[in-house]
Order: structure tokens, then C-alpha cells, then sequence
């Protein structure tokens, strides 16, 4: 019995897109913003060290870095754990909100983009990535954003900002 190694990665990248999508058993991020209310934006839930943007603009540079770490060798991420999160102080408006949510958007398709690559094998190590592959970084960010939008929604649930189809 011989491996098809083609195959393999056709199967892997057919997975991975709809799971960076949040379809199937994750939580689409579309959704856990859809509707967020302004005032919320800033807001800490009881007992929880960071706001609804915090969290938002921290996957965004986790996701943003995984990338770089990919496409670019000389690539220096950032400190953890300062530089993956804004200020604790720091606040955002309607359109920091936005540049947040357009970037994270932008670099998950820039993602999907890169995996879809014909050229592209993601179950290779990358040569730069310490023996890693491209799937092995993919299931990073899908992980990491599936872990922070059920925060993300359980802070929702908290203030009275989510309606789950539970409640219905």
C-alpha cells in the first residue's frame, strides 16, 4: 500500500479552508461580530482582563504574524506577550473597529489564497519554519480564533448582547 502524497494535501487544503471560514464546528467571525453594538466595544466583562476589541485586534495580530511567519523568512514577530495585545487602556472606535475586522478579513483571505495555491504544499516543512508546515501554522490560527470567538461570544452572553439560537 503506497501513500499518494498529492492526494493527502488536496484533502488537507479542502479541509483547512472551511475551517479558517469557521464553517462546520467553529464559530464563523462574522457572525460573533455581526450586529456588536458601539457601546460594547470598550467594554470588559465582569472578571475579564480585556475588552471585545482587545480580543478582536489580539487575533488579528496572532493571525497577522502567523502569516508573515510563512511568506517572509526574516520575519520578527512580535513580543509576547506586550505586542500582541493593544494597551490595557487601549480603546477603539467605530472605525478602529472596523480597520481591525478589514485586516483580520483581509489576511484570512490572503491565507485561504495561499493555501489554494496550486503550488502550495501544506503538509511539507517550509524550509524558514524550523521543520513546520504550512498546515501545522493553518491549525494554529484555526485554533486560536475558534478559542477566542467563544470568549468572544461568552462575553456577549454575559451583557445581554447575543441571542443564540437557544434563545429563540
Amino acid at each position: 500500500m503506497t501513500f499518494d502524497l498529492s492526494a493527502a494535501n488536496n484533502e488537507a487544503k479542502r479541509r483547512l479552508i472551511p475551517a479558517l471560514e469557521g464553517k462546520g464546528a467553529h464559530l464563523c467571525f462574522e457572525e460573533a461580530i455581526e450586529d456588536f453594538p458601539d457601546k460594547l466595544m470598550n467594554q470588559k466583562p465582569d472578571n475579564v482582563p480585556y475588552t471585545f476589541w482587545h480580543q478582536l485586534e489580539h487575533m488579528r495580530i496572532a493571525q497577522w504574524d502567523i502569516l508573515r511567519y510563512i511568506q517572509d523568512p526574516g520575519h520578527q514577530s512580535p513580543v509576547w506577550p506586550d505586542e500582541y495585545w493593544p494597551g490595557q487602556n487601549a480603546e477603539a472606535d467605530r472605525s478602529a473597529w472596523q480597520r481591525t475586522v478589514d485586516q483580520f478579513l483581509a489576511d484570512r483571505q490572503e491565507l485561504s489564497e495561499l493555501i489554494q495555491d496550486p503550488g502550495c504544499n501544506v503538509l511539507s516543512p517550509v524550509k524558514h519554519m524550523s521543520n513546520r508546515s504550512i498546515l501545522r501554522q493553518a491549525l494554529l490560527v484555526v485554533d486560536h480564533t475558534a478559542y477566542h470567538l467563544g470568549e468572544f461570544v461568552m462575553g456577549r452572553q454575559v451583557l445581554g448582547a447575543w441571542q443564540s439560537a437557544l434563545d429563540l
